[in-house]
Parts: C-alpha cells; structure tokens; sequence
C-alpha cells in the first residue's frame, strides 16, 4: 500500500469562504472537522472571491468571520475571478483552486458539509481522483428533441479526446442516467490543484461558450461544474469512488445543503455533532446572526422539522420534503 493509499496520507482540504450564508457555514465546517477530526493533520485553505469586474456586490467575508476561522486553523486564502463571479458563483470552486499549494494532494468538500467523524482515517487513494456519488439524474434532463444520454455524454468526451467507453457502468442499461460518469460536485479530490484547475476551469469554459451541438437545448446552469467534474476525473485517471470511501456522505461527513433539509433527513448522530459544535458561545456568537441557523438550531425549529419525518420512511422525492416543510412555515435557508 502507497502512501497516497493509507488512510493517514497527507492532503489539504479546501472549502470556499464568502459573505453571507457561506460564511457561517465555513465556520461550521471548521468547527466541525475540529471536533470530530482532531488528529487531522493537514492545512485547511478557505478560498476567498475578491472584489472585482465580474461580482455585482463584494463576495469578501466579514473580518469576524474571517479572524474567527484563522482562530480554529483556517488559511484564509484570496482569489480573483475571471471567469465566472457572481453570474455562476458555483464556479468559485473552479477558480479558487488557485489557492492550493501545487504538488500537494487536495480535498475539495462545498462549504455546506458538516464533519461527523475522524476524516483523517478515509483511505483516500489520492493518485486516482473521485468525486461525490450522492446525486440524482440531474442532467442531462430529457426533452422532446433530445438526441439522448449517450449522443450527450459522448458529444463531451469527443471534445476533449477522451475514451468515453471506458468510462461507462455496463451494469447498468444502454440510455440509463447511472450508466454514464455523474458527480455531485459536493467533494472531490486530486493528487495535484495545479492539474485539477486547469482541466476544470478549460472544459468549463469549452462547453460555456462553445457549447457542443447535441448539448444545444440543454440548460447549463447551475450543472456547468457538475458537467465537467466527470471528465476533469476521467482525464486524470480517476473514476467512481470505491467502497473505502462510503464514509463520505457517510458516517465522516454529511453534505447538508439548507438546515430544514438536513434535520428532516440526516442522522441521530449528524444532528448530535450539529448541535454540539455549534454550541459554543464563540461558535454561537457568529452564527446566530444568520436567519437558518438561529431558527433552526438555536431556536429549536430544526427539532420541529425533525419531529414531522420518519428517516425511515421519507417521501421519496426532496421536492416533497421542502413542500411539508413550507407548509408547517418552517423553510428558511
């Protein structure tokens, strides 16, 4: 076993810091890995938009914030956008790529992930990169005049040269969404960012703005990322995550996305890590400023969401979970 195979093998984990809800949801993250993950040894870089000609408004955090996560062990790190700013922000996690030390292994996780357990243990094989399998059949989304899964996905591995066979799931049925290389962008990894980004950020703006003839009635926001991740990690040798790293959205992290959402569906012990993380008062102190966490955690909705479900029996579609929620007026975000 490699180094880069061991579950001790040495990484740097990025997240993207800016104002608003991003910015207590940084300060969670790192709260979070603190407390769950206290042997983690490596840097936590958290990429920072900077002013500039494509934001409408100034995405920096405030300095509280800020301060507050160079206290817990955070590198807050600036970047400029040039290519997408606030017209696709997902592409923050494109651009702030830069920010990383070149050479060095990297685990890219949103901002909106909470640590439940010792990530220092995954057996991350760094070398073949992977990304999030926790998504549905997003895209493409078929239409009256598509030319079908295949023609797309092939469309997009011809652009580049890369062997779109070879990245097939034969398990699963010719024109079946699961057949084809499909992230969630909510984490994924690499041996090198330098690599990483410049693959990511040259197919990004490929398909942007020359958008492949079989992908023309297709919409590419806010799927742009998640479009190109499979073939940034097909490139580099990567594939579909293996078993070993099932405690990803698993029991050592928890991609939550909007807090209504996370106590209607998340863990016993997600929630227990939630609530105790978020209880100190130089952790409330911040947090409590933002709408979703006050009411949700601090004023005790989140439990009220969570008395109205059955993890074991939820409804099968999100869209029905956000829809009961609204209706007893508990959705915020």
């Amino acid at each position: 076993m490699t180094q880069a195979q061991a579950g001790n093998a040495a990484f740097n984990i990025m997240i993207v810091g800016q104002g608003g809800r991003l910015q207590h949801e940084a300060l969670l993250f790192m709260a979070s890995l603190r407390e769950m993950s206290p042997d983690f040894a490596g840097k936590v870089f958290v990429a920072e938009p900077q002013p500039g000609p494509l934001w409408d408004e100034d995405p920096r955090m405030d300095a509280a914030f800020r301060d507050a996560l160079t206290e817990l062990g955070a590198q807050v790190r600036p970047f400029m956008s040039t290519a997408f700013g606030s017209g696709y922000p997902y592409g923050n996690k494109i651009e702030g790529l830069t920010v990383l030390p070149a050479g060095e292994p990297f685990v890219f996780f949103d901002t909106d992930t909470l640590v439940t357990g010792d990530l220092s243990k995954v057996p991350f094989d760094l070398d073949r990169p992977a990304a999030s399998m926790k998504r549905e059949g997003t895209w493409p989304q078929e239409e009256l005049y598509w030319p079908g899964y295949t023609a797309i996905w092939k469309a997009l591995y011809d652009r580049f040269g890369l062997d779109f066979a070879s990245s097939l799931d034969l398990s699963h049925p010719d024109e079946y969404w699961q057949r084809y290389l499909y992230f969630n962008a909510g984490w994924f990894f690499g041996a090198d960012p330098v690599a990483f980004h410049r693959l990511f950020l040259d197919y990004a703006l490929s398909v942007r703005d020359d958008t492949p003839e079989a992908l023309v009635i297709q919409s590419l926001d806010p799927w742009l990322d998640q479009i190109v991740l499979p073939l940034v990690i097909h490139a580099l040798g990567g594939g579909r995550p293996g078993p070993d790293l099932s405690g990803l959205d698993g029991d050592v992290t928890c991609h939550y996305r909007v807090l209504p959402l996370f106590y209607a569906r998340e863990s016993d012990h997600a929630v227990q890590v939630m609530e105790t993380v978020t209880a100190p008062n130089k952790i409330k102190k911040h947090l409590k400023g933002h709408d979703a966490f006050k009411r949700m955690i601090y004023q005790g909705r989140g439990q009220k969401v969570r008395a109205m479900f059955d993890r074991n029996d939820l409804p099968p579609k999100e869209s029905q979970i956000r829809n009961q929620i609204k209706s007893a007026g508990f959705w915020t975000r």
